[in-house]
């Protein structure tokens, strides 16, 4: 198994809440008023599984390791603008989480649905299978272990995080 393939698979799952987000988009742009639990539940998943667990992934192994090599100056913009976006969905992720008002839940949600269906399919058609030609079979075998180790401690950190929050809770 590459180490894309758990990446790519993560995008599936990733997928299945954009229209969830849309239909929330359509909700509110029709009167709705904000869904502060709705608000909280998408941004923890952004926050914990797109963003730390898939984004970590894509970050703190492949991207470094992509770093270490010569790769072409294609790959290197197209990977810059994957970092780029990362960074920015994280803002608009933060921006739903402290949504006050519908018209800036709307702003933030307009921006995930737009960036992840354009976001993914780059990684997936343009870039991941290319990239593997850098590495060697070893290679591939350690990122795709460091992956699956990365995984493993997910879980921990979420609740450990809970727990201080709810320590520090007055």
């Amino acid at each position: 198994m590459l180490p894309i393939a758990p990446l790519m698979i993560e995008h599936r799952l990733i997928e299945k809440i954009v229209p969830l987000l849309a239909a929330e988009l359509d909700r509110l742009r029709s009167g709705g008023r904000i869904d502060h639990e709705f608000n909280r539940t998408a941004a923890d998943f952004f926050r914990v599984y797109a963003d730390r667990t898939h984004h970590g992934k894509e970050e703190l192994i492949l991207f470094r390791e992509l770093k270490k090599k010569e790769i072409s100056p294609e790959h290197r913009k197209i990977m810059e603008g994957l970092e780029n976006d990362h960074k920015e969905a994280r803002k608009r992720v933060g921006g739903l989480l402290s949504a006050k008002t519908e018209g800036e839940a709307i702003n933030c949600i307009e921006f995930i649905v737009d960036l992840y269906p354009r976001h993914i399919a780059k990684e997936d058609k343009e870039f991941f299978i290319p990239v593997m030609d850098y590495f060697s079979n070893e290679e591939k075998d350690k990122m795709l272990r460091e992956g699956m180790e990365f995984d493993g401690s997910m879980i921990h950190e979420k609740y450990k995080a809970i727990i201080k929050e709810l320590e520090n809770h007055p």
